[in-house]
């Protein structure tokens, strides 16, 4: 429902978009080597799979070409409403309390209609922000008593966090409680809860976190005795099913958000110890969700770093425990003018379909065409399916990331990203506990430029060579007579979590301080535009009107964060 755009120091961002980006080392044309160990479990591939934002200003969020696009992109799990637009939607009516804007044919009963063509679960967003447990309960009765949808995952609130109770009170986050300190969150998430639980026990209730290392994890605003998410879990730890994080790691260069997918283990490292201080018997049944991601603050959004991102952040989420993994978004449109990113035209819009707007007096491409980050999220077709088992993995170089998944037919596929965006990579590949067929494999790659997946029978199951800037996921077949091959034991459970620490210039959660200040303190401005690391495995929107803005500062880019007006929608 809102999104975020680069100003200020954007023009700096831009010119500087490919210099970072990963460069070949002194031996460039040296082979990489990879290692998979078939036979150690990282858990199954979640049932909810990839997901994608949708909200209630998309107006062609049900459309026919729309629902097929995700659908063949394997999306299985929608989140609705949108956004920071959730906590001032009113799902009876099919308003804003602020008088942000909706679309018709966009209410509930609509987008459950376009989930179900797709095939994909619903995650819903409670509105916390000027709404109340009743309100939430009602909507748990009509979904899943009424209608009988079966709604299972809801959160309560979208980030709640950046009320403005942090800073200078000025946060971009709707929220009309008098108190908007976390342990009134934490409270009122008990109350919802109680409420929504009441009409349906089945339901799952999830608590916005603020994300690991990122503003503003560990500030206290005056009064408080600790952190948003110490008092949140403290009060609440016991009565939620799930926890919610967004994930925004930026980067100055395509380089450094190519790199970020190896923090992730950290965060989740982190969050596991939060539930297990605060859920008692309870902590191991609790679920990390992350509904919110994208390549946004890094100079890719739409190009082919931040194509290369997702599948690799996907996978990383998934093989941390991760159960529900959603981008931003699906239809966003950008305020901002198109740029050049590493020789390929970046539109700056956070959708995986174009929304046929313009800016600059430059036009996106027809609406619905898909941008490269969607050919990235649909590469994890080729990968794997819910169900399937993800296997350790690794890789001699940083330059290339590799995911491992045992199919739940019997062979192995193996995802190889290349992120070099100018050289190949060869890549000798060896196995534990999987025998692969000689000869030629099928592979299924995404190279830079391209307009779908490429399936062709290429290399071997030992030696691949990788085009610049790819996604290339081989699908291996077992060796005859290796029917004996271990089956995946589950790895090692780390017990000691890693500490998290921000990278320097990088925002967190779309939230830090104003150019100048410190972090934490928010600077209002003008309305702006809406919206892994290493694995294993085998085998090659737009939307609300207005809203407050929160100046980010961090490594002199100032980011200005708030909801989408309706002039960049393409109407």
């Amino acid at each position: 429902m809102r999104r975020r755009f680069v100003a200020g120091a954007v023009a700096v961002l831009a010119a500087s978009a490919g210099v970072g980006a990963l460069a070949p080392s002194a031996g460039a044309a040296s082979t990489v080597g990879i290692r998979v160990d078939a036979g150690t479990s990282l858990g199954t591939v979640p049932s909810s799979g990839a997901g994608l934002n949708t909200g209630v200003g998309d107006e062609h969020m049900g459309d026919a070409k729309v629902s097929s696009l995700m659908k063949a992109a394997g999306v299985r799990q929608l989140r609705f409403p949108g956004g920071s637009g959730a906590d001032g939607y009113h799902w009876k009516t099919h308003t804003m309390s602020d008088g942000g804007w909706v679309v018709p044919n966009t209410d509930f009963d609509h987008f459950m209609a376009t989930a179900k063509r797709v095939g994909a679960q619903p995650i819903l967003t409670a509105n916390y922000g000027s709404g109340t447990p009743q309100e939430a309960a009602d909507w748990v009765k009509y979904a899943n008593v009424d209608k009988s949808y079966g709604v299972k995952y809801w959160e309560i609130g979208n980030e709640v966090y950046g009320n403005g109770h942090y800073g200078d009170g000025k946060g971009w986050e709707t929220d009309t409680h008098a108190d908007k300190s976390p342990k009134e969150y934490g409270k009122n998430l008990v109350a919802y809860a109680k409420a929504m639980k009441a009409v349906d026990p089945k339901v799952k209730i999830g608590a916005v976190l603020t994300t690991p290392g990122f503003w503003p994890d560990a500030v206290r605003a005056p009064g408080d005795s600790a952190d948003w998410n110490n008092t949140v879990l403290s009060i609440a730890g016991r009565s939620i099913d799930f926890v919610i994080v967004h994930w925004y790691p930026g980067g100055t260069t395509t380089a450094d958000v190519l790199k970020t997918p190896s923090r992730i283990a950290g965060v989740r490292s982190s969050l596991r110890s939060l539930i297990a201080k605060y859920s008692g018997s309870r902590a191991a049944s609790v679920e990390i969700a992350v509904t919110e991601t994208d390549a946004a603050f890094s100079p890719a959004l739409t190009s082919q770093a931040a194509a290369l991102f997702a599948p690799d952040t996907y996978m990383t989420w998934f093989e941390q425990g991760a159960t529900h993994v959603d981008w931003w978004n699906l239809h966003n449109g950008s305020g901002d003018a198109p740029t050049t990113v590493n020789g390929q035209t970046d539109y700056q819009d956070g959708g995986v379909l174009s929304a046929g707007t313009c800016a600059g007096g430059k036009c996106e491409p027809p609406r619905e065409t898909p941008f490269p980050t969607y050919w990235g999220i649909r590469s994890l077709t080729a990968l794997a399916q819910p169900g399937d088992t993800m296997v350790k993995s690794s890789s001699g170089n940083p330059s290339v990331t590799v995911h491992a998944v045992r199919s739940s037919k019997g062979g192995l596929n193996v995802m190889l990203i290349n992120k070099s965006p100018k050289n190949a990579a060869r890549v000798s590949l060896s196995y534990a506990g999987f025998t692969p067929a000689a000869g030629a494999v099928t592979t299924v790659s995404y190279a830079k430029g391209g307009t779908a997946l490429t399936t062709a029978k290429r290399g071997t199951a030992v030696g691949q060579t990788l085009p610049p800037y790819s996604i290339t996921t081989l699908q291996l077949k077992r060796a005859s007579g290796t029917a004996g091959d271990d089956k995946p034991t589950p790895a090692a459970t780390p017990t000691v979590p890693t500490p998290v620490v921000s990278a320097s210039g990088m925002t967190g959660t779309r939230a830090q301080g104003g150019i100048g200040a410190p972090i934490g303190q928010a600077t209002p401005s003008s309305p702006s535009g809406d919206l892994a690391s290493t694995g294993a495995s085998n085998a090659v929107v737009t939307y609300s009107a207005l809203g407050g803005l929160l100046v980010i500062a961090a490594g002199g880019v100032l980011v200005l964060r708030g909801r989408r007006r309706r002039g960049l929608h393409g109407k």
